[in-house]
């Protein structure tokens, strides 16, 4: 899953230089069986982006009349962008739970309950950034798997839906300033997670208050935000690749940026030993990187001093 950002620079320059249907039911109803629905007068206040990276134009089609549940999407490939293997990203913010329905249904499937009570659904992933059971919050554009063909489905594609709050279909869902009402199928040019940013669990703050870098690209390619705190002057990040199970904590500065001052990021995999980075930097700590499978994290970071420590959470 790449993701871009400023370049990461040698610590020496640094120095020196100035995270189907939901557990729901008990009962998982097959995502092509027929499925009564009613449509829910209330409107859905989230605004959302496409779940694609930024500048990806992907088919949403809002089939009639056999598509079920009346009123998702099948988002599927348009021109020169294949959709197989493309990374998803939360359309907003919310809290997601991770799903899996083996070969039937939605096999792997992600549900995003939203502020304002309202939900995103995401299925026939092949991969997803927690296990089953999992859960973590998330922010818009935040990294929640890869587009497959697990559970009911015949073909690579993101099945899609939106929900209100009682749990009905919006059969006219609104992605990207674009409306796909029953019957119509739309090219649809994502603008989520631009700009090179990825967008955090708690944060839009991405490097601000003139720092050039980001999280994902002092971390790497493949590597997505999941959760931050706010420190005083900046802010730490936590990171995960679900290619191979590593986590990535960094501290980026937002006050004193381009000037050498006390900085951390400190990363500890349950039942191992800490990993710290520490120093005076110019621009942010880290990275500090663990592979971590399975395992709950402790994380966190300072600058000067304002710190903070976090439980072992995030696990999985």
């Amino acid at each position: 899953m790449p993701t871009t950002g400023a370049p990461t620079w040698p610590k020496t320059f640094r120095s020196t230089t100035a995270a189907l249907l939901l557990a729901v039911p008990a009962v998982l109803l097959p995502q092509h069986a027929a499925v009564a629905q009613q449509q829910d007068t209330a409107s859905l206040a989230v605004t959302h982006k496409s779940p694609f990276n930024c500048g990806k134009t992907f088919y949403a089609n809002n089939w009639t009349p056999s598509h079920n549940p009346s009123g998702s999407i099948d988002w599927q490939t348009y021109g020169g962008d294949a959709i197989n293997g493309e990374t998803v990203r939360a359309t907003a913010a919310g809290t997601a739970s991770f799903h899996d329905a083996g070969s039937t249904s939605y096999g792997k499937w992600v549900e995003i309950r939203h502020s304002d009570g309202s939900r995103t659904r995401y299925a026939h992933l092949a991969t997803m950034v927690r296990g089953a059971g999992g859960s973590m919050s998330v922010g818009q554009g935040t990294v929640i798997g890869t587009v497959g063909s697990t559970g009911g489905s015949q073909a690579p594609h993101l099945h899609y839906e939106q929900r209100t709050s009682s749990g009905a279909m919006d059969t006219s869902p609104t992605v990207n300033g674009v409306t796909v009402s029953l019957g119509q199928k739309k090219a649809v040019k994502s603008t989520n997670a631009c700009s090179g940013s990825t967008t955090t669990s708690n944060s839009n703050n991405n490097g601000d208050g003139g720092n050039r870098y980001t999280p994902a690209g002092v971390c790497g390619s493949g590597y997505a935000v999941i959760d931050s705190a706010a420190l005083t002057g900046g802010r730490a990040y936590l990171l995960y690749n679900a290619g191979n199970g590593s986590n990535c904590v960094v501290t980026l500065k937002t006050t004193k940026v381009g000037s050498a001052s006390p900085v951390s990021a400190f990363l500890e995999p349950k039942g191992t030993s800490r990993a710290t980075d520490s120093g005076s930097f110019a621009y942010y700590a880290g990275p500090v990187k663990r592979s971590a499978p399975g395992k709950c994290v402790r994380w966190g970071g300072s600058i000067g001093s304002s710190s903070y420590t976090s439980p072992f959470e995030h696990c999985g």
